[in-house]
């Protein structure tokens, strides 16, 4: 890692300064409200970002409507690198998800700059409920009448998935509850909103580490560091759910490749310097910084491949 770290800031010192164009800072959209992990991801990535180009990244916040409107916007700014915006999971499954209501195609419009991190979910409980264990999460849904709530980012959301993975390896009825991004999601769990559910661990960590929240299981083939007397949901028998988080940077489709490089330089690329990389590791996020045609790839072999999960899952478009 620390060799690919100074290839990278030779790469950086290397490089043009990016066009700002009009003076203008670059926008950073997130398609979620603040507190969630795209908008942790997309803050300490922007910041370091500014750091090394000496131009302003500003994070903008526009949450709800399944990450769409947030990605409208984008894709309607000026393909010259003022604009970009991070992605998750939901970029995939929305094609599939909101088919025929998605107002743009995705491999058509959108631009890849790269896969930043990954994360797994918590299963997560407010300290008021009385599981302790996915068994006894499954027991009490046995036993609901009106079917257990599980609470899950919003649709498409990387924990959206987790639930829905959840609900169809339990059998039970289970409720799916959306919130419009992580930090409203959390905001319901703490308060008792809703009893249960899934979280990005980069989002719950302190929550957690703070007793405001109790952690169930994580989604995980492992034991995290941070948690590590947490057990993974196959320790605890459902080993189907799996899905994991990632979070990466997407812009309009059009930017020229230049531009790109020099974007991905600044605001991919940091991500495995070492102090950043801890940074975001310390949340529990695992480092990819893949390039931008290694990330277009991926979204153009997830779309289909969730698409034929989801169907054979029996979960309906929208």
């Amino acid at each position: 890692m620390q060799r690919r770290s100074l290839l990278g800031g030779s790469l950086l010192l290397a490089a043009p300064a990016l066009a700002q164009p009009a003076g203008r800072p670059v926008r950073v959209i997130v398609p979620y409200g603040p507190g969630g992990s795209s908008d942790l991801v997309a803050r300490i990535l922007a910041q370091r970002a500014g750091e090394i180009s000496g131009l302003s990244f500003v994070v903008e916040n526009r949450g709800g409507g399944a990450t769409v409107p947030a990605t409208q916007q984008l894709i309607a700014a000026p393909p010259d690198g003022s604009t970009i915006g991070t992605a998750d999971n939901a970029l995939v499954l929305n094609p599939y998800l909101l088919a025929a209501k998605l107002p743009y195609d995705t491999e058509r419009d959108i631009g890849a700059l790269g896969l930043a991190v990954t994360a797994p979910a918590l299963l997560l409980a407010h300290p008021d409920a009385p599981a302790r264990t996915v068994q006894q999460v499954l027991a009490e849904a046995k036993a609901e009448s009106g079917g257990l709530g599980i609470s899950h980012g919003g649709i498409g959301a990387p924990t959206h998935l987790t639930a829905v993975q959840f609900q169809l390896a339990s059998g039970l009825p289970i409720t799916l509850v959306g919130y419009r991004g992580g930090g409203p999601q959390l905001t319901g769990l703490v308060s008792g909103d809703v009893r249960y559910g899934f979280v990005a661990i980069s989002s719950a960590l302190a929550q957690v580490q703070g007793g405001k929240l109790r952690p169930i299981a994580i989604v995980a083939a492992a034991r995290s560091k941070l948690l590590p007397e947490v057990p993974t949901m196959a320790e605890a028998g459902l080993p189907a759910v799996d899905a994991l988080g990632w979070w990466g940077f997407i812009m309009p489709a059009g930017v020229p490749p230049a531009v790109v490089a020099r974007l991905h330089a600044a605001i991919v690329a940091p991500a495995r310097e070492p102090a950043t990389a801890a940074r975001l590791e310390a949340l529990g996020y695992t480092i990819v910084a893949s390039g931008p045609e290694e990330y277009a790839a991926q979204i153009r072999r997830e779309i289909p491949q969730w698409r034929e999960v989801l169907t054979r899952a029996g979960v309906k478009p929208e």
